[in-house]
């Protein structure tokens, strides 16, 4: 059991005045990091270590003070007990004395240690103790500290006698307790830091002649009942709240409070309570009753926790239950009793996964690994945590978390918690989830579906709402229909959000942001779970532009570019900003003599509510809620009524790439209703908004009234674009049809009106007619298909009317201005008009499709010019094409809209921000800008 003696450290020591100390030759009795630290710090200061006496190996994994005097070379020995019957053991105190210790310092001891040992060295032996003594004599004094509800903590060092922690004191430190203590953080905050600094303090006293020997005083003193005895465990219930609340956070670490839950069916179940909190609640209307035994009323179990309440009428939530080995959320202790475990009947392959874990399991713990294995009862540690998890994830692509241990700490449950998650995987597979692992999976995989069969693909696609990381029928199944606009045959039927449906999602992107997503994910965290995303919407690209086509009459070619890869773009850009929001120090002045530090930080809103238009649904929805995201918000999202499709594939994915259940909520349905809930709603604190300008300016009277929710405005468009005669007129035409056409004209920086120098006035109509006429019109699915149908039927009829409005005003309609004849679905000739007035209808109001209106300008006045292209009421974006720099510039700087484009047009990317002036809204989407929508700015000055 010992090693060689050996030692780098001096064998005496020096006061701080340089003089020689008297020598001392120091035995550390003890275990655990807390006498590791002494250990260290007695070395640091100069002090003889000739021993260090522990405990035996557990299996293979011996304690850390024992690893630690081995690295430093010092004597150790490993006792498993010091006595026999009440008897010390010879053989054991031979080889104490065999090391010559005349101090023996105990930070950490469990072990009943003789007399004959603790008077066994000349100077006799000090222990630490974590209580004020002569209060809270025993063992479990850290705990009766708590339990009784004392105001201050702290430890004493005394000097060891032959009773029950009552040798003269050498000395004290006391700290306050506050409210939200814990064992936890009583220990971490005080008890340990600072009682390993004053091991070192008292050694040093003892060495210098100074340490005083206090008499214990029998005033206040008392011995508590240890509570590593079970009977001394259970919760008194029939007690003040605050007498319930300090028994259970007393207990908080280890073992856990214990009480007994009576079932409807007459069995008690014992269970131990953690994570209690004092609650301001008094209305528990939503919970569902639980008794425990020994209690004079119920129980209640919310989504919160259980509330139990005291005999003051008080309330106290406990967080957390431990049935068995197995922790669970309190939250779900009717969900946990009902769910029936999967029976462990391995596969072959999954026999061999039990043999991968297995080994894993011992290569950390270094224990022969059963079913009943406790990884923290074999001394685990945090580093060992993470090592495991990294491992489990790293070798059996198994999405696991820190938090999957501590529910199933016990080899056996962890093992079923592996194998479930892998047949689940499996299930998904059959069902055509195609089985990533990359994060957690459906609780079922049956949810609603409709299949899609085009594109050589076959496609499931989700119909219900996504609420809470489930897929969920609306309230009372109702639907609305989807018409593919190709065919303008229904595709499925998809649910229609109630106002109920809405509050459930907003309740639960509430409760994901008030707990898992800003208490357990980190900023850096967030990003990986966005780059994840990004990467499955990357494997799913095709089925994603697929549905684009089939849903909203996206060209395929065009849905993939855009639609989809501008979407992946947007999340792997804003995921690499999740841990780069930073606040700001600002220099202020001080009221001297003080000093003043003010700075900000930049934080979530909390719940966001997004509501998305019908001509870009992914993109749109990848634009704003990635930003959202990244800024640490949970997000409710109302894709369009018409084409909420790629949405709910959307939400598929974000469960395959392990977003916590209520951090992306779907919910669709009518503007009218399931909108308008959003921004009604008192608990969205955020709405992003891209639609048309009437529906924005409702909305932002309903964000007013609710709760003055902050919002941003994506509007309507009637975007100039300006075409001088010295630009490269090839390009002017090949770029100014796109600026019209592109998506079929449904395109929110859609040129609204072209403006064209007379003297190319005429070439440029002719060279954009020739071009049309190229363009083939058909099936979005067809590669060569360059204009597709418009979005739904009422959209289509509004152009037929926006052109008969032009044509009996005045305009010359050059070309189209029709649904096109004798093809099956919503197709719309690209429509040209010249000759439009400035007062014309058409030259103020924008008509959302694939219509050029063009009018003609002399370019001797340029700010006349330019005070027409600024003569409405949308300033969402516009354009210039000439080779003169100064005249582009000039443009530039005069035009009032969010984005200008010179010699190009719709050319954006995700890292410039968009958005618009006047009427076409505020707020920008992309770019770093846009992460100011979804944060708020709180500032801090602090007086030292």
């Amino acid at each position: 059991m010992g090693d060689p003696v050996g030692n780098g450290k001096a064998n005496g020591c020096h006061n701080t005045n340089g003089q020689r100390m008297e020598d001392l030759k120091i035995a550390i009795i003890g275990q655990s990091n807390f006498a590791a630290e002494v250990l260290e710090l007695l070395l640091e200061r100069d002090h003889l270590v000739v021993g260090v006496f522990t405990i035996a190996d557990k299996g293979n994994r011996e304690d850390v003070l024992a690893t630690t005097a081995r690295q430093h070379r010092i004597p150790v020995f490993k006792f498993p007990a010091w006595r026999r019957k009440g008897v010390p053991i010879p053989e054991v105190l031979e080889k104490y004395r065999s090391v010559g210790a005349n101090l023996n310092v105990l930070p950490f001891c469990s072990q009943f240690i003789p007399m004959e040992v603790i008077d066994g060295a000349s100077y006799g032996s000090i222990c630490y103790h974590p209580s004020i003594l002569p209060l809270h004599r025993g063992a479990s004094a850290i705990a009766w500290t708590l339990i009784d509800g004392d105001e201050r903590a702290g430890f004493t060092i005394f000097w060891a006698d032959d009773g029950l922690d009552t040798g003269p004191i050498l000395l004290q430190k006391q700290c306050p307790v506050y409210s939200d203590d814990t064992l936890d953080t009583l220990y971490k905050r005080f008890l340990y830091p600072e009682g390993v600094t004053a091991m070192g303090e008292a050694v040093d006293m003892i060495a210098a002649g100074t340490a005083p020997k206090i008499p214990q005083t029998e005033i206040g003193a008392s011995y508590d009942p240890a509570l590593f005895r079970e009977e001394n465990q259970y919760l008194n219930l029939n007690r003040r709240a605050l007498d319930i609340f300090n028994f259970i956070r007393g207990l908080d670490s280890v073992p856990g409070a214990l009480a007994i839950i009576e079932t409807e069916d007459g069995a008690e179940v014992p269970v131990r309570l953690f994570g209690a909190s004092l609650s301001a609640r008094r209305s528990l209307a939503n919970g569902k009753p639980i008794h425990f035994k020994g209690a004079p009323g119920e129980a209640y179990v919310t989504k919160e926790g259980i509330f139990i309440n005291g005999t003051d009428d008080q309330l106290v939530k406990v967080k957390r239950l431990k049935r068995g080995n197995k922790m669970i959320q309190a939250s779900q202790w009717f969900e946990q009793v009902d769910a029936k475990p999967i029976p462990l009947e391995l596969t072959e392959k999954e026999q061999e996964v039990e043999t991968t874990l297995r080994s894993i399991w011992k290569s950390i713990l270094k224990v022969e690994i059963e079913g009943e294995t406790d990884f923290f009862a074999c001394g685990a540690g945090s580093m060992d945590v993470v090592r495991l998890v990294e491992e489990v994830k790293d070798t059996l692509e198994v999405p696991v978390s820190n938090e999957t241990l501590f529910m199933a700490p016990a080899y056996g449950e962890f093992l079923q918690v592996i194998v479930t998650l892998l047949r689940r995987a499996d299930g998904n597979r059959e069902q055509g989830i195609d089985g990533d692992r990359s994060g957690p999976t459906f609780a079922t995989t049956t949810f609603k579906h409709v299949l899609l069969k085009a594109n050589k693909r076959e496609i499931r696609v989700p119909t219900q709402l996504f609420i809470n990381g489930h897929f969920v029928d609306a309230e009372c199944g109702k639907t609305l229909p989807i018409v593919n606009p190709s065919t303008e045959q229904v595709l499925c039927e998809v649910a229609a959000a109630s106002k109920n449906d809405v509050n459930a999602a907003i309740e639960s992107a509430d409760e994901a942001f008030r707990t898992v997503w800003c208490a357990s994910v980190s900023a850096r965290e967030r990003g990986q779970l966005m780059y994840r995303l990004a990467d499955l919407m990357e494997q799913h690209k095709e089925e994603l532009a697929t549905i684009e086509a089939i849903d909203s009459g996206a060209v395929y070619t065009l849905a993939l570019k855009t639609h989809v890869g501008m979407s992946i773009d947007a999340w792997r850009y804003y995921a690499g900003w999740a841990d780069k929001i930073e606040g700001t120090t600002i220099p202020v002045s001080p009221a001297k003599p003080n000093h003043v530090l003010t700075f900000t930080k930049r934080e979530p809103i909390g719940v966001c509510a997004l509501i998305t238009p019908w001509n870009y649904p992914l993109m749109m929805l990848s634009w704003k809620m990635a930003a959202c995201i990244a800024a640490g918000n949970t997000v409710v999202i109302k894709p369009a009524q018409v084409c909420p499709l790629t949405a709910l594939k959307f939400a598929e994915l974000t469960v395959r790439a392990g977003f916590p259940p209520g951090v992306i909520n779907v919910v669709t349905g009518t503007g009218s209703l399931a909108g308008q809930a959003l921004a009604d709603h008192p608990l969205v604190r955020k709405l992003g908004f891209t639609g048309s300008t009437p529906i924005g300016k409702r909305i932002m009277t309903s964000c007013a009234e609710s709760n003055i929710k902050k919002c941003s405005m994506e509007l309507g468009g009637k975007s100039p674009l300006v075409i001088f005669a010295d630009c490269d007129l090839e390009k002017a035409v090949r770029l100014g049809m796109s600026s019209v056409f592109f998506n079929k004209g449904e395109n929110c920086i859609a040129a609204g009106r072209l403006f064209v120098e007379d003297r190319i006035h005429d070439e440029f109509v002719r060279k954009v007619i020739k071009g049309i006429r190229t363009m083939k019109i058909g099936d979005p699915l067809d590669r060569a298909t360059a204009h597709g149908p418009q979005n739904h039927l009422a959209h289509l009829q509004k152009l037929q009317e926006y052109c008969g409005i032009g044509v009996k005003e005045g305009a010359t309609l050059v070309y189209g201005g029709r649904r096109v004849p004798n093809m099956k679905g919503l197709f719309f000739e690209p429509t040209i008009f010249t000759d439009v007035e400035d007062h014309m209808y058409i030259a103020q109001e924008e008509s959302f499709g694939p219509i050029m209106v063009i009018s003609k300008f002399h370019a001797s006045d340029f700010d006349a010019l330019v005070a027409r292209a600024n003569n409405t009421e949308y300033g969402l974006a516009s354009g210039v094409f000439t080779k003169d720099l100064q005249k582009a510039m000039r443009f530039a700087e005069k035009v009032e809209a969010g984005t200008v484009f010179v010699n190009t047009y719709n050319k954006t990317d995700v890292a410039a921000p968009f958005g618009g002036f006047k009427q076409s809204g505020f707020g920008k989407d992309l770019g770093k800008e846009a992460l100011n929508e979804y944060l708020k700015t709180k500032c801090v000055t602090i007086e030292y």
